[in-house]
């Protein structure tokens, strides 16, 4: 009696079906494979175009100025009565920035900007622009 398929009738199986886990788990690899990409974090910001202009250093500070007037350093919006401190603060450490304004904002407030930044210690301004590509198929640089 012990082979009989009555033995078997208190028992519970044991084994987990992991088939439809790793399905589960398959498909959402794929979705944020997809969806990662478009999940752009960053700043709305148009910038001017021109034929000359070389990359971003990697490991250099980048200041932004968006449309709104708004002062980001490194992607973080600060605060205008704040900005001052940070940057002396800053430019004991380095004395490089990259500058990014939109192409909207008025001349005067980038110059502003600059001698702000110039004033508080920070010697070197770079200006960030878009390359434009020539008619040759090659770009500014």
């Amino acid at each position: 009696m012990a082979g009989t398929p009555d033995s078997n009738k208190g028992r519970q199986l044991a084994e987990i079906n992991v088939t439809p886990l790793v399905d589960v788990v398959l498909v959402l690899l794929i979705i944020f494979m997809v969806a990662a990409p478009m999940m752009k974090s960053g700043i709305d910001i148009n910038l001017p175009k021109t034929t000359a202009g070389k990359p971003i250093e990697e490991n250099k500070l980048v200041i932004t100025l968006n449309k709104n007037g708004e002062i980001f350093i490194d992607n973080k919006q600060i605060h205008p009565g704040i900005f001052e401190e940070k940057i002396k603060k800053i430019a004991k450490i380095k004395n490089e920035v990259f500058l990014q304004a939109d192409e909207s904002i008025p001349y005067g407030k980038v110059i502003r900007l600059i001698g702000l930044l110039k004033k508080n210690g920070i010697e070197n301004v770079s200006l960030v622009v878009n390359p434009v590509e020539e008619k040759n198929g090659k770009t500014g640089n």
